[in-house]
């Protein structure tokens, strides 16, 4: 009945964002061509041709990869398609440490297959009104193309791999990208980009929660109407200022990691990252 899994390209894009809207996903374009352009986007199709179930795995060299828009047609729903798709991914990212956000109707399917909770991730929602950035000498700037080494540095150290495709990308991607600076030396970054609905804030790496709070408060700023910012809940006193700036708690996804495994690099300086799909 259904197909063999294959890699998809850049030409199936319409029928993942109608998949995406079979499931009450928005059809998010430009997110689906990012991951496109920097990962794999594997697919099932039915005897019509039609997209049954895709996912995306995006491999940062051999140390980590993450897992995201896991998406089974709702008429082929309970058919084993996810798991098989899963299985098929994990297969592909070998040894690395395999890292996803699970919503409450994925998760039971990756518990069973060894992924284990690694904290939540908070999805806040509206339009931003300054409520202090909690003080420090920190300033935030656009970033320059001078800049993009030190945001590569500050990336890699965060996520424990470097994730060159992907900086290198944020420039395009993203309408705004801007870095913080103390004593002159690039200590973070962060960028915010445009969906159908919002303006995206993320990633945002820092080396302090009030680093994280300047470049957030300086992107959401140039924003004229709602922005979407999600948050690890390793960093509660971000949480309680996102609400004390205007913005609402609207969802949440569960992090989870392959057996438990510890994620690479400094976990503490990721305080939001460009979408769930990548991590």
């Amino acid at each position: 009945m259904f197909g063999p899994i294959c890699p998809l390209t850049s030409d199936d894009l319409p029928g993942c964002l109608a998949l995406a809207s079979d499931r009450e996903w928005l059809p998010e374009e430009r997110k689906w061509r990012l991951l496109f352009d920097i990962g794999t986007v594997y697919g099932v199709r039915d005897q019509a041709g039609d997209l049954a179930a895709v996912t995306a795995l995006t491999r940062h060299g051999a140390e980590l990869a993450t897992i995201g828009v896991m998406l089974v047609a709702a008429r082929y729903g309970r058919r084993g398609l996810g798991r098989h798709l899963m299985t098929h991914a994990l297969a592909e990212a070998g040894t690395a440490t395999v890292f996803l956000h699970a919503t409450p109707l994925g998760r039971p399917l990756y518990e069973k297959l060894g992924f284990v909770p690694a904290g939540t991730c908070h999805t806040y929602l509206g339009c931003f009104v300054p409520a202090g950035s909690g003080g420090g000498p920190a300033q935030s700037r656009p970033a320059g193309p001078g800049d993009l080494s030190a945001i590569r540095r500050l990336d890699a150290q965060a996520n424990g791999t470097d994730r060159a495709r992907l900086v290198r990308r944020l420039p395009g991607f993203t309408e705004q990208l801007r870095v913080v600076e103390r004593h002159g030396v690039v200590t973070g970054y962060g960028g915010a980009y445009r969906g159908l609905r919002y303006v995206s804030i993320g990633p945002v790496i820092a080396g302090s929660t009030v680093d994280a709070k300047t470049l957030i408060a300086d992107l959401a700023g140039a924003v004229a109407g709602p922005v979407r910012v999600d948050l690890h809940d390793r960093h509660p006193q971000l949480l309680d200022w996102a609400a004390a700036c205007g913005l609402a708690w609207h969802d949440s996804s569960l992090a989870m990691v392959l057996d438990g495994r510890p994620l690479p690099g400094d976990r503490g300086r990721c305080f939001a990252p460009l979408m769930p799909a990548l991590g």
